[in-house]
């Protein structure tokens, strides 16, 4: 039986939000050579991984996280995603902007809440985890508590491990790096000759060419 991870890496590979080009990388903002290309944005452009997708994260808060009352998505990526879920799960919606708007009421946090309101963080997906923990400590500042994050795909660089473990913040993906290239090698997106320089690009990215 295939897992959640499973399903969520094929997902991504067939509608192509995952690209692979292991001998040739793609070039990040950051300047990163990078043989793998991630836009889960396109997942909601197709009903079924939409559904499908929503269903897990509402499935993990249910499991995780019963006494959640505020679905908190990261801007932009998973803005669509966290309205998702929280239509299913009931719960009331907000974000969190990368920075304050520099207009009106200068929100950093758009939407209604209270301080002392446990909330769960949605994104899209988790690189160093840099942005996705800022979002995390507006927040807190803001006087919520932070029950946790779950997030489409990492690609569980130990940078990111260290960063969430640093800032006491629980990490659910419903997908990660490792079960996407074990799955693109079985249904023969990638082959065994490329496993290893794909596997090399996590352990030290910014040195990867």
């Amino acid at each position: 039986m295939s897992t959640v991870a499973e399903n969520v890496a094929l997902h991504l590979l067939k509608i192509k939000a995952i690209k692979l080009e292991p001998t040739h990388p793609f070039t990040w903002a950051s300047g990163w050579k990078s043989p793998i290309y991630c836009d889960n944005r396109k997942t909601l452009s197709y009903p079924e991984v939409r559904a499908y997708i929503r269903d897990q994260f509402a499935a993990v808060v249910r499991e995780k996280y019963p006494d959640a009352e505020v679905i908190a998505g990261v801007a932009t990526g998973a803005i669509a995603q966290g309205v998702l879920v929280a239509q299913e799960l009931n719960l009331p919606f907000i974000y969190v902007r990368s920075s304050a708007k520099s207009h009106g009421l200068e929100n950093l946090i758009e939407g209604d809440y209270k301080a002392g309101q446990k909330v769960v963080v949605v994104e899209d997906l988790i690189s160093t985890g840099g942005s996705s923990l800022q979002a995390v400590e507006a927040l807190r500042n803001a006087g919520c508590e932070v029950l946790g994050m779950t997030a489409i795909f990492t690609y569980g660089f130990q940078k990111a491990v260290d960063n969430f473990e640093a800032a006491h913040c629980e990490l659910t993906t419903l997908s990660n790096y490792s079960a996407m290239i074990d799955l693109a090698l079985k249904t023969g997106y990638i082959q065994e000759s490329d496993v290893d320089k794909l596997k090399e690009w996590r352990k030290s990215p910014e040195t990867y060419k």
